[in-house]
């Protein structure tokens, strides 16, 4: 079983290789070692979704992946392409030599994909299973891990929407969350901060849904801390603005930060019971953060 813990990201490859994630960031600079990917396929032009993972000894590292994602200095970025680099994951086929295929059902598209893509240490088609979902889920739930995603063959391509046709079926219980401030650290987290205060749309508005300190290494806290600087403002950012004890000093920043925790269950008056950080997520929209319940 391969896990893929990684970047959601769009390929373009023609001429030339864009990668762009789900906010339509354009990622191909940070990546020197994908920057040929358009070499790798069958075709005069194509158009691939995937991810972006880093491995190490086999297994995907995200915390590596974050590494890579943050920097913007060329020798920095050169540096690492080389001590962890990068692989391009694909599992669908949007578009093909002028043709679009989202319309196309998953199993042809699939099928498509894997003959257009030439395989190397850079760019990998994902597998997949057809009957034994619930073996193979009771597997990953075996191992500690998140989940598995589950599609129907028949299912098209819905650019920017949620449907029926693909589900990611959970062991752990999970939450994108918008990160709305920050409470005033102490001791060495004094330089950066106590916990994240998070949010999420629910029926349409920003809603308060609890805070979170633990989960994070100090690298993370190195990593968050100065996104926070350009992000300042005086502003409550939700609907309603919640009530904190008078010793915590809360800094509201603007929604645009997305980070995912893990929790153990969420309160009749909304609030996350136990959670605990698990990564930012810098491929998804604040929007993206609903609420269902």
């Amino acid at each position: 079983m391969v896990i893929f813990d990684g970047t959601r990201t769009i390929a373009f490859l023609g001429k030339t290789t864009r990668l762009q994630n789900r906010r339509f960031i354009d990622l191909t600079y940070r990546y020197p070692e994908l920057q040929q990917l358009n070499r790798n396929i069958k075709a005069k032009e194509a158009i691939l979704d995937g991810e972006i993972i880093v491995f190490q000894n086999g297994l995907s590292n995200f915390y590596k992946l974050q590494e890579r994602e943050h920097q913007t200095k060329k020798f920095k970025i050169n540096l690492l392409s080389e001590q962890m680099p990068a692989v391009y994951v694909a599992f669908d086929l949007l578009y093909l030599n002028g043709k679009k295929l989202v319309t196309q059902p998953l199993i042809k598209r699939r099928e498509l994909l894997s003959k257009t893509v030439k395989e190397d240490e850079r760019i990998l088609v994902s597998q997949y299973i057809f009957e034994y979902g619930k073996s193979y889920f009771k597997e990953a739930k075996k191992r500690g891990l998140e989940g598995i995603m589950a599609k129907q063959i028949g299912s098209p391509y819905l650019i920017g929407m949620r449907s029926r046709y693909w589900l990611k079926i959970k062991n752990l219980k999970t939450l994108d969350c918008v990160i709305a401030g920050y409470t005033k650290g102490e001791g060495w987290r004094t330089k950066y901060f106590g916990a994240l205060v998070l949010g999420c749309y629910y029926r349409g508005k920003l809603t308060y849904i609890g805070r979170v300190g633990t989960g994070l290494n100090v690298s993370e806290f190195e990593l968050i801390t100065p996104q926070f600087e350009k992000l300042k403002t005086k502003d409550c950012p939700f609907s309603e603005k919640p009530r904190f004890p008078s010793d915590i000093e809360v800094t509201w920043i603007k929604p645009e930060l997305v980070c995912e925790v893990k929790f153990m269950n969420l309160s009749r008056d909304l609030k996350l019971r136990a959670p605990s950080f698990i990564r930012l997520r810098n491929d998804k929209w604040p929007k993206d953060c609903e609420l269902e319940i």
